[in-house]
């Protein structure tokens, strides 16, 4: 049973890295990280429960089933990344109250057609590969364009 869960996990973080980017338990560390807050706190902000959040850290589950719940983390990321961080509180409460769509560019073909046209699948998937250590995020990007995911 043990083995079984083992390669349920390794499956789900995969699809996690082809549909997000990277894995989600690689994401949300670094939030809780940056913002010194427990899972408790995160997964209330984002909108789930923390046994849920527990799920996607781990890999037990592998996708957000939620449009506003992917776009609070992407809103909540791009705030970090800003410098928003030093006001946690505020932050917080300001995303746990947005109804965001997550902006991703699978949802529609014109992101990946503008790469296609500098670039063919085996290139893209050559510098999602170089991309991958530093910058998981395009690398899910590049991967997706190139038809990988």
């Amino acid at each position: 049973m043990a083995v079984r869960d083992a390669e349920a996990v390794r499956r789900n973080r995969e699809l996690q890295r082809r549909l997000y980017g990277e894995p989600l338990g690689d994401r949300l560390r670094r939030l809780l990280a940056a913002l010194d807050v427990s899972q408790a706190v995160l997964a209330e902000t984002l909108g789930v429960s923390s046994p849920m959040l527990s799920q996607l850290m781990s890999g037990r589950r592998a996708k957000i089933g939620s449009p506003a719940v992917l776009g609070r983390l992407e809103m909540l990321e791009a705030r970090v990344v800003a410098g928003s961080a030093q006001h946690v509180a505020p932050l917080l409460a300001e995303v746990r109250a947005a109804q965001p769509r997550s902006e991703r560019p699978d949802r529609g073909s014109e992101s990946y057609d503008v790469l296609r046209t500098v670039a063919g699948p085996e290139e893209l998937a050559r510098a999602a590969d170089t991309l991958d250590r530093g910058f998981p995020s395009l690398a899910g990007l590049l991967r997706r364009a190139a038809g990988q995911a």
